[in-house]
């Protein structure tokens, strides 16, 4: 079958063949499977995708915040979009330390094999990604891949916290010495504990590029969280779309 054929069908609202698809909400994201059997939420529904868009999520995972972020940014962005959840087979609640306690047992080869499984249920020839607090951190371990045209880290965790370090957590900063650091764009809050200065002072030496803002973590993504900051969240989010399409 012609590609531009298949092209096409990839972007008609129907069930991707390894999903179980559902809408969540009023929003036009989907719950798929991937072939991994790892959970993800999917818009398709753009007719004519600039590119597809890989979402890491936080730390808190798929929720309705990111099934919003999903069908938003495919409308406004005008591309195909996935967001996959971080802890697939685990059974974890909202409180935030069963999951602090979980990120030490996850796989940095199984988060890259989902993140491109869900590259791949996109169908798009270019291909961005974009991660937030602990998914920021995978955005830049996934700087080696060569399937992420441009990457976007929100406050992502420039070294593993002590207490997430075990065999199968690798350093971000050795993926991005292995890298082309130069395709990753860093979105760094100056009052982040997570992203001390001399850290910072490291992350520009791979090459990355880096804008800070006067805040604290997490000041962008989720608007209910205290440290939002409206003003600097649509500015980082202006730049994070123009970073991505290359403009």
């Amino acid at each position: 079958m012609d590609c531009e054929v298949v092209m096409a069908l990839q972007r008609q609202d129907v069930p991707h063949q390894y999903s179980h698809r559902r809408k969540i909400g009023k929003t036009l994201a989907m719950r798929i499977n991937l072939p991994s059997g790892t959970p993800a939420e999917i818009d398709t529904t753009v007719a004519s995708p600039t590119m597809g868009l890989v979402i890491a999520p936080d730390i808190f995972s798929l929720r309705p915040l990111f099934a919003d972020m999903v069908t938003r940014l495919a409308q406004e962005w005008n591309m195909a979009v996935c967001a996959v959840e971080p802890f697939p087979n685990h059974s974890l609640g909202a409180e935030i330390e069963p999951r602090m306690k979980a990120v030490a047992s996850l796989n940095d080869a199984s988060h890259l094999r989902d993140l491109h499984e869900a590259a791949d249920a996109l169908g798009t020839p270019r291909i961005g990604l974009m991660g937030f607090c602990m998914g920021g951190m995978y955005c830049f371990k996934s700087s080696v891949s060569e399937r992420f045209a441009r990457i976007v880290s929100f406050y992502g965790m420039i070294q593993v916290p002590p207490n997430w370090q075990s065999s199968t957590q690798g350093e971000p900063l050795e993926y991005l010495n292995r890298a082309d650091a130069t395709k990753v764009l860093a979105i760094i809050g100056t009052n982040d504990p997570y992203t001390p200065a001399a850290d910072v002072t490291a992350l520009r030496a791979t090459g990355c590029n880096v804008v800070e803002y006067a805040a604290e973590h997490g000041f962008a993504h989720d608007a209910s969280r205290p440290s939002h900051r409206k003003e600097d969240a649509a500015d980082a989010f202006s730049r994070t779309r123009a970073w991505l399409v290359g403009e």
